[in-house]
């Protein structure tokens, strides 16, 4: 199909509904309100449901009914909605439905502002709810990832009855790109069979988290810890540049790590041998990745539009073999080329004895402790 220009929010929504959701449930929140605002006028026009709830914990439990019904159900928010689904995300997990949710995330803490930010990263990536289990979270950069993406996530969710998050902050959401939008799949003919569809002339299913006994409860987490082993070792995906010869390493999702793209290759014309690794997957993480690449590298630096949250996996997978340098903006603030390829630099400096050949100018924005933080 011929590309358009789309925006990210519009784009995932179009994406999805080609991918065969069923029902989308959700409650309006900026900068993803267009997602639900598209959603309001496709579904109906289809014979889909759409219902604009009264809060975002009334959306994530419509999902999971729904969910529970078989069908392919969905919803989007952002960051302070988020926090009020992680009850009903927990109970989801638990359950073993597939549910895809986007968060396109903003500032914060609290109501924050509208601003693009990457600080969901712990609260999707480590937790989205209580007790052992992590979903699997998708992490765009494009609008054309945004869509082939959202269709992965519908898939991935089928495939391991479980959560899939496409994890992106407002930039994405608001931006308008070309993009290629898939054909429309066929809805599925039937349900699963684990689906609760009226038990006339079959044996009852139950769908539920509960298990009284600690050792039934052992079990069923045993499960999903295997499950997620599995999705682990199946399901990482990374977008890799420059990082064939590379001595530095720059790791950096979403907007972040499109903006660092640009910086490694303003690096690359001052002859700093730096490449990038984006994650795709940050659930499951890519650390096996990064550990083989700990093995030749002489430092990272870790990009993130927060505090750093990302950077603590980063370390972990690294595990000492080379330094890691962290440098990020919060509040809505997104990082400029100029201010990363000056960290690059300062990195270039910290880890090789030989007198830097290039020049690098200061960045608009000082680089203060508050940005660039050593750990």
């Amino acid at each position: 199909m011929p590309k358009q220009l789309l925006k990210g929010n519009e784009a995932i929504a179009e994406a999805a509904i080609r991918a065969g959701v069923d029902a989308y449930f959700g409650y309006p929140i900026t900068p993803q309100t267009e997602l639900l605002e598209y959603m309001a006028k496709r579904m109906p026009e289809l014979g889909r449901a759409f219902v604009q709830a009264e809060s975002e914990v009334a959306a994530i439990n419509m999902v999971y009914g729904a969910a529970c019904a078989g069908k392919r159900a969905m919803t989007s928010s952002s960051s302070p909605g988020v926090s009020l689904m992680q009850e009903g995300l927990s109970y989801i997990a638990g359950s073993e439905v597939p549910v895809v949710l986007v968060d396109v995330m903003r500032g914060g803490p609290g109501l924050g502002n509208i601003a693009p930010s990457q600080a969901d990263y712990f609260q999707m990536v480590k937790s989205a709810g209580h007790g052992d289990f992590k979903p699997i979270v998708l992490a765009p950069a494009t609008v054309q990832e945004a869509i082939d993406l959202t269709g992965l996530a519908f898939d991935l969710a089928e495939k391991y009855r479980t959560i899939v998050t496409l994890l992106l902050d407002g930039t994405l959401g608001q931006m308008m790109e070309p993009a290629e939008l898939p054909p429309m799949r066929p809805m599925p003919a039937e349900m699963p069979a684990w689906a609760l569809t009226g038990a006339a002339g079959r044996k009852k299913n139950s769908i539920l988290s509960f298990r009284m006994e600690a050792e039934d409860l052992e079990a069923h987490n045993l499960h999903l810890q295997q499950k997620l082993a599995v999705i682990a070792d199946e399901e990482v995906r990374t977008y890799e540049y420059m990082l064939d010869d590379a001595e530095l390493i720059v790791v950096g999702f979403g907007t972040a790590g499109r903006v660092s793209q640009t910086a490694v290759k303003q690096a690359r014309q001052k002859g700093i041998k730096v490449g990038l690794l984006r994650p795709i997957t940050l659930s499951p993480f890519p650390d096996r990745r990064l550990s083989q690449l700990a093995d030749e590298a002489r430092g990272f630096l870790v990009v993130e539009m927060n505090a750093g949250q990302m950077v603590e996996d980063v370390r972990l997978s690294v595990g000492g073999q080379a330094p890691v340098k962290f440098y990020g903006r919060m509040g809505g603030v997104v990082p400029m080329p100029d201010e990363i390829l000056a960290s690059i630099a300062r990195l270039d400096q910290a880890t090789t004895k030989a007198p830097p050949t290039y020049k690098i100018e200061g960045p608009l924005v000082p680089l203060t402790k508050a940005h660039e933080v050593t750990r």
